[in-house]
């Protein structure tokens, strides 16, 4: 697979071992892929942040929309006590349902005694009607089970894959990406890393390392040609997980910092464009538990967390990996032809890159 930085693309920063998400110690991610006759081009990409063995224990975590053309569930419990628990799913915008009941019935399945509380699963999505025949009952409880249960640590796929396999991105063949960095803190060192689902952007707004490439790269651009919607229609959806030990109030700091990595690949923000971020930390695991209580007695909970002042580092990882996750997405891809003999390129290599 070949990735932004087999090309040559500059990019600064430290990346991990996998240059991944997955690079967060215990992070897990999995996908259930479906291509299937002409009109299948969708999936599943499933987000575990402590893994299968421990999906129940809480992490910090943090929101923001740059706009609210789009679906993230789960936000308002997240609102208010900055607590994140189970598989966090990306889906397409009209298999949001189907996604919740399935993190619903895979809990039953695994834990019936975290089923026996209440579950509010992250579901989030971004549109892939270009490709794939968006209305039609694809996408069922079984296919979430399937993408949880494949989920694993270490070097994941890219492009066409899980949730990202009918999407666009600058007019190109678009999807999922990922990069990680690693943050020195004192004597300690923690990575960041990102998940996209990236589905957003007009061809003439491409901008790789700094270099607005849209313009050379104007031919074969369907997409501009397609009548519905207007270029940069569609979504991005953006993960970000570290170890470092951070408040909510922080994860959501980071999550507001995931625009600025967005704007590096050129994009304005369409209004026809959800733009859904989450972050999480995994670090504190014990702590922002929200179970019934079993006992009378008081109890307390302890947060460790990096001082705001000391945050910028991180703040910096964010933009960086973002801007990494979205040309990995675009250059893991191949062209693709879907719903109604819709085609959409690939980015091309060639003499174009910075």
């Amino acid at each position: 697979m070949t990735r932004a930085r087999d090309l040559g693309i500059p990019l600064p920063g430290r990346p991990g071992t996998h240059n991944a998400l997955t690079d967060v110690p215990g992070v897990e991610v999995g996908y259930t892929t479906l291509i299937e006759g002409e009109s299948v081009r969708t999936g599943v990409t499933a987000v575990l942040p402590r893994g299968r063995a421990d999906f129940a224990v809480p992490c910090a975590a943090g929101t923001f929309s740059l706009n609210g053309n789009g679906e993230m569930t789960g936000g308002a419990w997240l609102a208010e006590t900055g607590s994140l628990t189970l598989p966090v799913l990306i889906t397409n915008t009209h298999a949001v349902g189907a996604c919740h009941r399935g993190v619903i019935d895979w809990v039953v399945r695994e834990r019936p005694d975290v089923a026996a509380e209440w579950l509010l699963p992250v579901v989030a999505e971004t549109w892939d009607g270009y490709l794939n025949d968006i209305n039609a009952p694809t996408i069922h409880s079984g296919h979430v089970a399937a993408a949880i249960d494949a989920a694993r640590g270490g070097a994941i796929d890219e492009g066409s894959v899980g949730g990202g396999t009918g999407m666009t991105c600058y007019g190109f063949k678009g999807g999922t990406g990922t990069a990680s960095r690693v943050v020195a803190h004192g004597a300690d060192e923690y990575t960041v890393g990102a998940l996209v689902q990236a589905n957003f952007g007009s061809r003439r707004e491409l901008t790789v390392a700094g270099e607005a490439v849209g313009s050379v790269l104007a031919a074969d651009d369907p997409l501009a040609e397609w009548s519905p919607a207007p270029p940069g229609a569609g979504s991005v959806i953006v993960v970000v997980g570290t170890d470092a030990p951070l408040l909510p109030g922080q994860c959501a700091a980071l999550a507001r910092r995931v625009p600025l990595g967005l704007a590096r690949t050129g994009t304005t923000g369409s209004h026809f464009s959800g733009d859904l971020f989450l972050t999480f930390s995994t670090a504190n695991p014990g702590a922002l538990t929200s179970s019934f209580p079993r006992t009378e007695e008081a109890e307390y909970e302890t947060l460790r967390f990096v001082p705001w002042g000391r945050i910028d580092p991180f703040f910096e990882a964010v933009v960086q990996v973002v801007e990494e996750a979205v040309l990995n997405a675009l250059v893991a891809n191949r062209e693709l032809t879907g719903h109604r003999g819709h085609r959409v390129p690939a980015l091309p290599a060639g003499h174009w890159l910075p």
